[in-house]
């Protein structure tokens, strides 16, 4: 058992290692061991690429007959973009299989298992299964509810504050805090941010490096129901990623023309934005994660929707006052503290000794 912990650690690692790649396939690594030696392994990289599976395979060549597979998400046994990995493991002559995690997509669902079963492979499932539960937090989402995994971002200080009485944001956190926000737009599908956000700071909304940009860049997202969008805003103006912009009838005709003409997307709304209609319309676009990055309205809409799967906050050890300074959630709020939204699964990190980054899960109550 101990042996078996040892080998799916790698296979996980080999799975985390292609984060923000792999979109709107899941993360998955697997290792080949024969003998107790690795004689294979690999990570499912891209979208219509090879599996883990078959890299680890092809690796391992002759090596994999009487070999021990270990790999983190359940193999498909469905014909897709790739034929299914479940029918190459059997033809290699692979002896045991050792499963993280079953594959909740109903094209799978226990059906690769099954298929190895009939074929004669030992088969253990649940070892690592936490983790890769975890891991693939975003594909089991999705692939469940058909709606994007939510994940709301906040930047605040000590005493809770987004910007200054004056509206002066920049900047609160540190470069650490700022570096770790392009690489989390970088493992997105898609970024939010309310129209609001737009004419204070006249966001990028690109994943960058300094000044480069910085691997697969997210689709941007802007709730803004009268179309105040400027056509000179940098998130139009610049066409290193795209732009989306939920609106509504209300909207000027001519400036909903102009917007298409820059080649921004637009979703008309016949009546109020709410985020049921934005998580719906972007789940049925094949978006899969979404990073919130709003002000305090468009993430107290989301609390108050209870669409949160994932909270992010970077607390800067600074102190700014304003009884009129925002915070980072608006909205309606809750009345009572026994309502108030729990996190579960939480972790705490000191960054640089300047910001303090909490995340957790919300308990939403069933």
């Amino acid at each position: 058992m101990e042996q078996d912990r040892r080998f799916m650690a790698l296979a996980l690692d080999l799975a985390r290692s292609a984060q923000g790649q792999t979109s709107p396939n899941p993360l998955v690594g697997a290792v080949l061991v024969n003998n107790g030696t690795v004689v294979g392994m690999g990570a499912h990289l891209r979208a219509g690429e090879p599996h883990a599976e078959v890299h680890a395979l092809r690796m391992a060549g002759e090596k994999a007959a009487g070999a021990t597979l270990y790999v983190t998400l359940e193999p498909c046994s469905h014909y897709g973009k790739t034929p299914p990995c479940a029918d190459a493991v059997v033809a290699a002559g692979v002896r045991r299989a050792v499963i993280a995690t079953l594959d909740p997509n109903p094209l799978v669902a226990g059906k690769g298992v099954e298929k190895l079963r009939a074929a004669g492979v030992e088969v253990v499932v649940g070892v690592g299964e936490s983790e890769a539960q975890r891991l693939n937090e975003v594909f089991f989402h999705y692939i469940t509810t058909k709606r994007p995994f939510v994940t709301v971002k906040t930047a605040s200080t000590l005493d809770g504050k987004i910007a200054s009485v004056t509206g002066h944001s920049r900047w609160i956190t540190g470069e650490r805090a700022r570096a770790e926000v392009h690489e989390l737009r970088r493992q997105h599908d898609a970024i939010l941010v309310g129209v609001g956000t737009v004419l204070a700071d006249d966001p990028l909304l690109t994943a960058r490096q300094g000044e480069q940009l910085y691997g697969r860049q997210p689709v941007r997202i802007i709730l803004d129901s009268q179309l105040r969008t400027p056509l000179t805003a940098r998130v139009i103006a610049n066409t290193d990623a795209p732009t989306w912009i939920f609106t509504t009838e209300a909207a000027p005709a001519e400036k909903r023309a102009a917007m298409a003409a820059k080649g921004v997307r637009l979703f008309v709304a016949s009546g109020q934005i709410t985020v049921e209609y934005v998580l719906d319309t972007l789940g049925e676009q094949g978006i899969t994660s979404l990073l919130v990055e709003g002000g305090q309205a468009v993430n107290g809409a989301f609390l108050q929707a209870r669409a949160i799967q994932k909270m992010i906050s970077y607390v800067s050890l600074k102190l700014i006052g304003g009884n009129s300074a925002p915070t980072p959630i608006g909205g309606q709020g809750f009345a009572t503290m026994d309502q108030a939204v729990r996190l579960e699964n939480t972790s705490v990190e000191l960054l640089d000794e300047s910001d303090v980054c909490i995340s957790g899960y919300p308990l939403w109550e069933k």
